[in-house]
This record gives C-alpha cells, sequence and structure tokens, in this order.
C-alpha cells in the first residue's frame, strides 16, 4: 500500500476498516505487477486499481465479503477459452491477488502493525521505505522498514525472525531482501526453510520497497527543455535545469523543475557526482548543442554509472561531437551509450514532441526493450513477465508459475 498508504492511513484514522487486494503473482498479459494494491473501505470508497478495469468488479466484491468475514483469502483470476468472460480478465493472464482486511486498533481480526503503517505513511513519498510480509500460512503480519539503505538493523534482523519463525531461513533472507531494497525492487521470494532438503514446504514473502524518485538531469535552458521538464515531473522524476547563462534559467519559465541551477554543466555533475548524488536509475539529456558545454559535460557523463545519457543535435552534430570526444580519450565502450540524436523516431517536431520522444526512448532502455515499434504490428506478449532468479534456495514447485518482480512500488 506503498502508492495507497494516505488514503488508506486517512481512513484508519477515521475508524473505517477495509480491505486491500494485492497482486503477488501476475502471468501473461496483465497490465499491472506484482505489488500493485486496491483499497475498498466499508463504505465502499475504493482507491487504486489492478488491472485497469478487467478484474475490478470481481476484486470489490471479494474485498466486502473479506471485511464482513475478517479472513484472508487468496483469489486467482484467469480464464480458458470456455469462460473467457466469467471471470473478467478478458484481455489474457492470470493474477493471483491476496486480499486482506484492515481494522482499525483494538479490534480482534487485526493482524497488521498499525503503529508502524503510522509511521511509514508520516514519511512522505519520497522517503526510502519497505514493508516485507509474509504470504504462506500463520498470521500474515509485516514487518516496515524505514530505512532501507541500513537494513538489516538488529530491530529488523529481529522482527524478520519472528515474521519467518525460523533464524536460519531468516538469516539468509536477509541478503537477498537487502538487494532487494537497495535496487527498489518489489516481488515474491520463496525460501526454503530446511538448506539440506528441497522440497514444497517453502517459505513465501512479498518485498515491497519504495525509493526516491529517479533523477532527470536537463542540461540546456530553452523551449524543449521546459517541455522536457514537464513531461519527467509527469513520469515521477525528480527533475533538475542546469544552465550557465543567468538570463535563460529564472525559475518562473520551468515553474515544474525541482531545481534550477546556474552553472557550468560539467562542473555541476561533477560535484553531484562527487557527493553521491547519482545512481544506475539518473537520466542525463544534453539539450544545449553547444560544443563549448556538450563536449566537457558528455566527456564526464559517460564515465559515470547513469542510466542513460542522450544529447541534442542533428546526425552532423553527433559526428563533430564523437570526433570531439575521440581526441579527448573517450573510448568507443563509452561512446556507445551516448544516446545521439538523442529520441525516439516519431517524427516529433514541437517541444512538446520532442520530450515525448525522448522520455519514450528513456522508458525503452529502462525496460530493455530494444525493439519499440507500434504493438499493432508485433507479435507475443503485450506485458512479458520479468523473470528472476529464485532467493536463497533454488527448489521451487514446476506446477507454479515463475517468480516475477516488478518495479512497482504498493503495500501488501
Amino acid at each position: 500500500m506503498l502508492d495507497i498508504l494516505n488514503t488508506c492511513s486517512a481512513w484508519l484514522g477515521a475508524g473505517q476498516p477495509f480491505a486491500v487486494a494485492t497482486i503477488v503473482s501476475a502471468t501473461g498479459s496483465v497490465p499491472r505487477g506484482v505489488g500493485t494494491a486496491m483499497a475498498v473501505n466499508a463504505d465502499g470508497e475504493v482507491v487504486g486499481s489492478l488491472s485497469g478495469g478487467c478484474v475490478e468488479g470481481a476484486v470489490y466484491n471479494a474485498c466486502r465479503e473479506t471485511m464482513e468475514s475478517a479472513t484472508v483469502r487468496r483469489e486467482q483470476f484467469g480464464y480458458s477459452d470456455s469462460d473467457a468472460f466469467a471471470v473478467g480478465l478478458t484481455c489474457g493472464g492470470v493474477l493471483d491477488i491476496l486480499i486482506q482486511p484492515v481494522y482499525p486498533q483494538g479490534h480482534p481480526g487485526q493482524q497488521l502493525d498499525l503503529a508502524g503503517l503510522a509511521r511509514l505513511a508520516e514519511t512522505g513519498q519520497d522517503i526510502p521505505a519497505a514493508i516485507i510480509r509474509r504470504l504462506d500460512g500463520g498470521r500474515l503480519t509485516g514487518v516496515v522498514v524505514l530505512a532501507p539503505q541500513d537494513f538489516p538493523s538488529t530491530a529488523d534482523a529481529g522482527h524478520l525472525e519472528a515474521l519467518i519463525q525460523d533464524s536460519t531461513a531468516a538469516h539468509g533472507a536477509a541478503a537477498q531482501i537487502q538487494a532487494m531494497l537497495s535496487t527498489g525492487q518489489t516481488g515474491v521470494l520463496r525460501l526454503s526453510p530446511n538448506r539440506d532438503v528441497c522440497g514444497d514446504d517453502y517459505i513465501s514473502l512479498l518485498v515491497e520497497t519504495r525509493l526516491p524518485p529517479p533523477r532527470l538531469l536537463i542540461f540546456g535552458a530553452n523551449d524543449f527543455s521546459a517541455a522536457l521538464v514537464r513531461t519527467g515531473k509527469l513520469l515521477g522524476y525528480h527533475v533538475t535545469l542546469c544552465d550557465a547563462r543567468q538570463a535563460f534559467t529564472s525559475a518562473g519559465r520551468y515553474p515544474g523543475a525541482d531545481e534550477v541551477v546556474v552553472a557550468q554543466p560539467h562542473r555541476y555533475l561533477e560535484a553531484e557526482a562527487g557527493q553521491d548524488r547519482l545512481d544506475a536509475r539518473t537520466v542525463i539529456c544534453v539539450l544545449t548543442h553547444d560544443v563549448k558545454f556538450d563536449i566537457p559535460l558528455l566527456e564526464l557523463a559517460l564515465t559515470l554509472p547513469v542510466q542513460y545519457v542522450g544529447a541534442m543535435g542533428s546526425r552532423r552534430s553527433h559526428a563533430q561531437r564523437v570526433e570531439s570526444l575521440q581526441a579527448l580519450g573517450v573510448d568507443e565502450e563509452q561512446l556507445s551509450r551516448l544516446h545521439s540524436p538523442i529520441g525516439l523516431d516519431l517524427g516529433a517536431v514541437t517541444p512538446e514532441e520532442v520530450a515525448v520522444s525522448i522520455m519514450a526512448e528513456i522508458i525503452a532502455g529502462r525496460n530493455q526493450h530494444r525493439t519499440a515499434q507500434p504493438l499493432s504490428r508485433s507479435t507475443g506478449p503485450i506485458h512479458p513477465e520479468a523473470v528472476h532468479p529464485e532467493a536463497v534456495h533454488p527448489a521451487r514447485n514446476p506446477s507454479e508459475p515463475p517468480i516475477s518482480q516488478s518495479g512497482v512500488s504498493s503495500w501488501i
């Protein structure tokens, strides 16, 4: 519930019980990933969405029933050729959904750490956080982690052992969870409680994480930058605009930017890198197409472990940039990371269209989707499943779907 926590916390504060439904497994053509949540309160109000409309009606009814029965349930939504419209998931795929009632403090059916959830709600959406819950049997309580970068602390280790009820499995799980928290992954871990015997008696944990928004650094103050600021904010980035020219960098021209900086671009980037403010999710877009700014900036940017480095300009400008960078000692491997001319070929002309083409290329690269093309002209699943290695122990029931993880950060 990391993305719908504020609404749900308000319900609890008003004494309103609710039920929350969370995707714990998703296969086939389903639009949302593991960890996506939807909640329904006692008055029938809804927050969140699981499938864009395909199964919401059935899940809504299941949530209401769960609140009345005060029991946790697990439902699977999918279809076969004979009952394609019976369960509502007509676009294909299978969703495995956990539905759990949540009551105000003092209710005998309450199983969650409400104090921990309240603290989590107070931290704000840009603060790193995580929730770890057990899915198989027992009390479906959760461990709230407010400092994922420090996991596992002594307190976290104790809570995790209490959740798993097996010290050996808890010790092994901690390393796997730490890796997921460091990259903001959300997914299901299956742990064997017995290191010596492989079998089906595993422990299932749903790990949900939230990291601060990724950074989008835009260099160059112009109309294309202004459009990219707006598009980047829409997609959830923390946006910084930097230009060395004072006259072009008034904050009023870029009202959506989180920061507007007047500085030599390569000096600013050097300072940010030196203070560890960049990471593997950082995006750098160079829109100045002025060699006195571009070349020193790109020379540095191509050495940094960021997700994306793009530069605006014609193919002729790109060829000149490459020649200048090579003269400075930038090698072929580093040059291969440069996206120039910037963006996907959408026939974009206006600043707004160019901003869409740039963000489309960034999204495709982030998702390792190298063949961006119209869905109407492609085949295969629309939403290919991301399969990740098993955690702690390789044993898994072959009849079960593979473990999948997604970048969606939600709760329960």
